[in-house]
């Protein structure tokens, strides 16, 4: 049994070995979309000159390739460079969301509101866990800091129980990655996800409109359901397979104190929370008085309601406002001044984010103009019709794709950025709802986060295991993270299929099919 238990956790460490090498060579974010834009430019000209075309079947019209790398092209791409990435929706949305988000974590409001929230619960070790599982699945409207503080945070709880830690660090850190399409609230992914597949949506056509609560049933579904599951994996096997916690291998004087919730903290959390209860009663309000409706429909939830065109800065206002309860409560913030070098703070950490942005809109403009997006959708519609595959198993299978490629290339935006303009067009020419390729991508991407060592916080949690046990490997890792992946995938593929033939709407007035 021992020496089958050491070949099992050679062929794990082997395994991840590979897929670190794999992951190595994948380039920098930005390094990628400059050879994006530089292999969009040579297939533009090779599918221009040997005249590569398609047939639109919504107009009729033959969509011809456009070669970039002639003199019209290059004058094109010199000229519009500047306006192709300020006009870019994605990263205007992005930013001011995050403002909003990184203000709340930087007044500690995050910290401790997930701390308190676990630390009150009163009862067994069950109810504990699913509270703090829930806690994990909710952590995506925080943005990272859910990955950061909820693993350390798991562990200290664990051994409070006197449980295994390093299995609530793992779990807490399998849950909050696997569940970042899941959510009962419209979170800043949900509104970076529109803005891709919108754009793909404008490739074909640039009248038809989706809004950021395109998801919202489904995604929410998903919520409900993660937490039973993370909570079987958890008991059933994980914890039975890492056994009882042995200390001695701790790293001495490594492990910090769990320093509770103070006195000021609970008071200013009250505050926070009251502030962010009104500030919802106020966009309650102002909805039900029809503020935030559309004036012509009388709808919230169109694309063209104020509620939806303004999702961005709301979601920005309700981590904002909150935090800054919290930060002048707890002196965190003593002025207006420390509120605003707290803005500054959080926008200067987006500044790789905002380089990587640039050559982002420079691909995403150059596939466009060169129609390429297009003829590969029309080609691969009428492959998928010829095939005769059920559309069900295309998108499973379409799931599986996306969950073996995230491994490697870890970073939801960088896929989509590309994927989007390929399928999105393909699947609304076989009649389809944008929304439902764009869930069926965020399945995909959630579901193998917790293996992808591509992450910067998969390293981190490394070297925070190792303050428990300093024979933590990356294998011990990932073999106690895919039962995690198998069974979120299976979970949420399932009910993605169940969402499928019952035709069920993904959002609000967002159907299965156009």
């Amino acid at each position: 049994m021992g020496t089958a238990f050491k070949e099992k956790t050679s062929l794990f460490e082997r395994f991840l070995k590979a897929v670190e090498y794999v992951g190595n060579k994948i380039p920098h974010p930005t390094l990628l979309f400059v050879w994006l834009m530089g292999i969009t430019i040579i297939l533009s000209c090779l599918f221009s000159v040997l005249g590569i075309s398609a047939i639109n079947p919504t107009t009729g019209e033959v969509i011809q390739a456009y070669n970039l790398l002639s003199i019209e092209g290059f004058i094109k791409m010199l000229t519009t460079a500047q306006t192709n990435f300020t006009s870019l929706s994605a990263l205007g949305m992005v930013l001011v969301c995050m403002m909003g988000v990184s203000l709340c974590e930087q007044s500690g409001l995050f910290r401790v509101a997930l701390k308190g929230t676990v630390e009150k619960s009163k009862g067994s070790d069950l109810k504990v866990m699913a509270i703090f599982f829930i806690c994990c699945v909710l952590a995506d409207c925080a943005g990272g800091v859910g990955w950061v503080v909820l693993p350390p945070l798991g562990a200290m709880i664990w051994l409070s129980m006197g449980r295994n830690p390093l299995a609530g660090m793992f779990a807490a850190y399998a849950t909050t990655a696997s569940a970042f399409c899941a959510n009962i609230l419209i979170t800043s992914m949900d509104i970076m996800n529109l803005g891709y597949t919108q754009a793909a949506i404008d490739l074909l056509d640039d009248s038809y409109l989706l809004s950021a609560s395109c998801n919202w049933f489904f995604s929410s579904a998903c919520a409900v359901l993660l937490v039973p599951t993370a909570l079987w994996v958890t008991i059933k096997i994980v914890e039975p397979r890492m056994g009882k916690y042995d200390s001695s291998y701790a790293v001495e004087g490594a492990i910090e104190p769990d320093i509770p919730v103070n006195e000021v903290e609970t008071k200013a959390l009250k505050s926070a929370g009251l502030a962010f209860v009104g500030y919802l009663l106020v966009i309650i309000i102002l909805t039900v008085i029809g503020v935030l409706r559309d004036p012509v429909t009388g709808s919230a939830t169109a694309s063209s309601a104020p509620l939806m065109q303004g999702m961005s800065i709301l979601i920005a206002l309700l981590f904002a406002i909150p935090g800054a309860v919290f930060g002048f409560k707890t002196k965190k913030f003593k002025s207006f001044a420390d509120l605003a070098e707290g803005l500054a703070t959080a926008m200067s950490t987006m500044g790789g984010y905002i380089a990587m942005f640039f050559f982002m809109a420079q691909f995403m403009c150059y596939f466009d103009w060169s129609n390429l997006g297009l003829i590969l959708a029309v080609k691969g519609a009428e492959v998928l019709k010829a095939s005769g595959l059920p559309i069900w198993l295309v998108l499973v299978l379409f799931i599986l794709f996306i969950a073996i490629l995230n491994i490697p290339v870890g970073g939801a935006p960088t896929k989509y950025a590309v994927i989007a303009p390929i399928f999105v067009p393909m699947f609304m020419m076989l009649g389809y709802n944008p929304a439902v390729v764009q869930m069926a991508y965020r399945i995909g991407d959630a579901c193998t986060n917790p293996i992808t060592p591509t992450f910067a916080y998969f390293g981190m949690l490394l070297a925070l295991g190792q303050k428990y046990d300093k024979r933590l490997r990356f294998g011990a890792l990932f073999a106690n993270m895919t039962p995690y992946c198998f069974a979120s995938g299976i979970v949420m593929t399932l009910l993605f299929l169940i969402w499928f033939f019952l035709q069920l709407p993904f959002g609000p007035g967002v159907g299965l099919y156009l």
